[in-house]
C-alpha cells in the first residue's frame, strides 16, 4: 500500500485518480478547495481549503502533514480558458495570468512545500497536456493554456534534474482528451479510463526516465 497525495481531487481526473488508487488499496490524501460527495465516498483523507495559488494555504497543508511519508505526489489541479488572437482584452490577459498561476506555478509551489514529506524513492506526476508541446502545436490558439503547460513542462524538467540525486522521479503526463466538466463533457476518454491509464503509466516509469513527457497510453511525447 502506498500513500499518495492528489491535488484538485474533488472532481474530474483528480477524483478519478483518487477512486482508482483507493480501489487498489492505496492510502489517499485528497487536497482540494472544497470536497465533493463523490470524493468523500472514496474514504480518502480530505484536506480542503487548498488553493495551489495561495502560499499560506499550501504551507498550511504541508504543516498538517507532519509525520506523513508520501510515495507519490499527483499534481493535477488545473484550469483551462480559450483565447483567440485579436480578441484578448484586459480580462483575457487576467485569464492568461490565472492559468499560469494554477497550471505552472501551482505544481512548483506544492512540490517545493511537500518535498520534505516525499520519500527518497518517491515519484512526482505532473498532469500536463500535449497542448504544451511546442513541436506538436499545429492548430494555434489557447494561448494561456498552451503557454502554461509548456511552462510546467520546463518546471517539471528542472525538478527532475534537481531531485534526481535524491532518487525522486518527476514525470510529465498527458491524460488524453478526457470528458470532464473543464471541457464541457466532451472527450475521447472517460475520467475513469484516463485515470487507469495514468496510474499504469506512472507505475511503469522509474528514475532512469525522470524528466520525460508521456501520454497516459504509454507513448512518449515530443517537447
Amino acid at each position: 500500500m502506498q500513500t499518495v497525495l492528489i491535488t484538485g481531487a474533488n472532481r474530474g481526473i483528480g477524483l478519478a485518480l483518487a477512486q482508482t488508487l483507493a480501489a487498489r488499496g492505496d492510502r489517499i490524501i485528497a487536497a482540494c478547495r472544497a470536497p465533493s460527495e463523490a470524493l468523500t465516498q472514496t474514504g480518502a483523507r480530505i484536506e480542503s481549503g487548498v488553493d495551489v495559488t495561495d502560499d499560506a494555504a499550501v504551507a498550511a497543508l504541508a504543516g498538517r502533514l507532519t509525520g506523513e511519508s508520501l510515495d507519490a505526489l499527483w499534481l493535477n489541479a488545473g484550469v483551462l480558458a480559450r483565447e483567440a488572437l485579436g480578441e484578448i482584452d484586459a480580462e483575457g490577459f487576467a485569464s492568461l495570468r490565472r492559468q499560469f498561476e494554477v497550471n505552472a506555478l501551482g505544481p512548483l509551489r506544492v512540490a517545493q512545500a511537500l518535498l520534505p514529506h516525499l520519500r527518497r524513492d518517491g515519484k512526482i506526476a505532473i498532469l500536463t497536456s500535449r497542448m504544451g508541446s511546442v513541436a506538436d502545436n499545429t492548430s494555434g490558439g489557447y494561448y494561456g493554456y498552451r503557454a502554461s503547460k509548456a511552462a510546467v513542462n520546463a518546471i517539471g524538467k528542472s525538478l527532475a534534474v534537481d531531485l534526481a540525486p535524491r532518487g525522486i522521479g518527476v514525470f510529465l503526463l498527458h491524460p488524453g482528451f478526457v470528458a470532464t466538466d473543464m471541457v464541457g463533457g466532451r472527450g475521447d476518454l472517460a475520467p475513469a479510463q484516463a485515470a487507469q491509464q495514468l496510474v499504469a503509466c506512472l507505475d511503469g516509469l522509474d528514475i532512469a526516465q525522470t524528466g520525460s513527457f508521456w501520454h497516459g497510453n504509454g507513448t512518449e511525447l515530443p517537447w
